[in-house]
């Protein structure tokens, strides 16, 4: 018997391999439709970009820097009319400084106590005030002070008259001066020494008095007249005729 020659079926050699099976992770989505991979429990990336800095409104600015330019404009012209006032004031009326001077100092009591260790002391000073001006008068008004030191130590005070002092004026004063030393027999005692060294005695006297200046027909706001004199005398005794050696005095005004 002859033998049978078995045929089996050959695929066509020219066909392309059919894909290998898929598993089902493989044929699912990445991300399904509508979701994103945070919703999937993957972390989501996302791409973040660099804020842009936020500028102020150009309108409020401008605003305010107006503002400041106007107050700053005010400011230099207020400046301005008040430097054109006050030299029209110079000007016109030519201010000048009153001067002042001590003439005479006489002791009318400068005597120990006897209950105590005190001292009394009594002076009459002669103050002449000159008025140089023209066009300015000077109203000398109530609460004036005037007080006489030996050192640091008060020996006496007292008060300016209420006057007016006209135009280029000069006026006499004579100014009563009271007062009471606590410790006076220690004063009295370097008092003596000193006269003995040196043969002169200095002392200090203190003016504040409230004036009011007159221009024109216009009376000003109220100032101080600071004044401030300094005199040495050959003793210092009641009943004596007192020497003034010298005497000197400045004059300031305080508003």
């Amino acid at each position: 018997m002859a033998d049978q020659q078995r045929i089996h079926p050959v695929g066509d050699v020219e066909a392309p391999a059919p894909a290998p099976p898929q598993t089902a992770s493989q044929t699912a989505p990445l991300v399904p439709h509508g979701t994103s991979k945070s919703d999937q429990n993957y972390p989501a990336f996302h791409r973040t970009y660099p804020a842009m800095d936020s500028k102020p409104p150009k309108k409020k600015r401008s605003c305010l820097c107006k503002c400041l330019c106007w107050a700053i404009s005010l400011l230099l012209l207020l400046i301005l009319v008040v430097g054109i006032l006050v030299g029209l004031f110079f000007l016109v009326f030519q201010p000048k400084l009153p001067k002042y001077s001590i003439d005479s100092l006489q002791i009318t009591q400068f005597n120990p106590s006897s209950v105590d260790s005190s001292v009394s002391a009594a002076f009459d000073v002669t103050i002449t005030a000159r008025n140089p001006n023209e066009k300015i008068g000077i109203y000398y008004e109530g609460g004036s002070h005037i007080s006489a030191y030996y050192t640091e130590t008060k020996l006496c005070q007292g008060s300016m008259p209420k006057f007016y002092q006209g135009h280029e004026n000069t006026t006499v004063l004579l100014l009563p001066l009271t007062g009471r030393i606590d410790n006076g027999s220690a004063v009295l005692t370097a008092v003596q020494e000193q006269q003995q060294q040196t043969g002169n005695i200095p002392l200090r006297l203190r003016v504040k008095q409230p004036v009011r200046i007159k221009v024109g027909k216009l009376k000003l706001f109220k100032v101080n007249f600071l004044v401030k004199c300094g005199l040495v005398v050959d003793a210092l005794s009641a009943n004596n005729a007192i020497s003034i050696q010298s005497s000197s005095c400045s004059f300031s005004l305080k508003l």
